[in-house]
């Protein structure tokens, strides 16, 4: 792809179009992918969601084990991401979108050059390539990009005919890259950062860590709405519970929801366009100004993401 065709893709989605896309998630793994699905979901004047993909997930040791016992392997946490999947849809009245739904990978990649066979990574190259290179996919993908950059292996040509959305790494001054999404699967981000396909990053650490809720937040604007809005104020307290936060005095990011966000409004996560870095296997970023252009959120609006989120989940 030339560098203008590729510059022409990263311009901000115009307001009051609605736009095709697929999500790729780690549903299981935290609370937040619960809540950027719904959000997606409940806005069909903006978003058409052809599409949803299970990502793997597995906590590394240092993670506490409570965390931990979430999945006993990346294939684990696919499945039991599938599975929560289908319960949101539940809790929406949506099952009819239950077909819809895909496995995703079971295991990451083992190299930068060999694809995870999945049913979620073959759907994306069919959607993708039925689609024209002036009308691209849009993939919100808010876990290990292991799904995302097996298509890509699979067949190169989606990357004309996609716009990858992806929370992943931190920021690019953070210290150090050490974050969950990009270090589970450090081959395929080299991937995605490296094809160049149409990236927007928003980066954990550093700036999406910006969008907290409170717990005070989500009874007073979320309680009581619907079952799906009880369920996702449970799923939160719960875990916070039983990562040893006994006061009610906490705030928890809620990251996933940024990516539709900017989706929905750019104004909501400014951004900027940054050459493309390069993740390396020791939890940092290498940087050339000679690689190509991709788009970079810096700051997230939080207060008005969080109004616009809610007033969308409680329809």
């Amino acid at each position: 792809m030339d560098e203008i065709t590729r510059l022409k893709k990263l311009e901000c989605p115009p307001k009051g179009k609605v736009i095709d896309l697929v999500i790729d998630t780690d549903t299981f793994n935290e609370i937040d992918d619960q809540f950027a699905i719904a959000y997606a979901l409940k806005a069909p004047e903006r978003f058409n969601v052809l599409a949803l993909y299970a990502a793997p997930f597995f906590f590394p040791e240092w993670i506490p084990q409570v965390m931990r016992d979430r999945a006993i392997s990346p294939e684990d946490g696919m499945e039991k991401s599938y599975n929560e999947i289908l319960k949101i849809l539940t809790l929406m009245g949506q099952e009819n979108r239950k077909e819809q739904v895909y496995r995703g990978s079971g295991a990451y990649l083992s190299n930068e050059k060999t694809p995870v066979e999945s049913p979620a990574a073959r759907d994306l190259v069919a959607r993708a390539m039925a689609r024209s290179t002036e009308d691209p996919l849009y993939v919100v993908a808010i876990g290990a990009i292991t799904n995302v950059a097996s298509a890509i292996l699979m067949e190169p040509k989606i990357v004309d005919r996609m716009v990858l959305v992806w929370l992943g790494g931190n920021s690019h001054e953070w210290p150090q890259n050490w974050e969950f999404n990009l270090a589970q699967d450090v081959a395929a981000a080299r991937v995605v950062f490296s094809c160049g396909v149409p990236l927007i990053q928003l980066p954990c650490m550093g700036v999406v860590s910006a969008f907290t809720v409170s717990k005070a937040d989500m009874e007073y604007y979320l309680r009581g709405k619907s079952e799906l809005c009880d369920y996702l104020i449970d799923n939160a307290i719960q875990e916070v519970a039983k990562l040893g936060r006994q006061t009610d005095y906490w705030t928890r990011a809620i990251w996933d929801v940024t990516t539709i966000g900017w989706l929905m409004d750019p104004d909501f996560c400014p951004s900027v366009l940054r050459h493309s870095p390069i993740p390396e296997y020791d939890d940092r970023y290498a940087f050339d100004e000679r690689r190509h252009l991709m788009r970079y959120v810096y700051q997230i609006q939080r207060d008005k993401l969080f109004q616009n989120m809610c007033e969308i989940l409680t329809r």
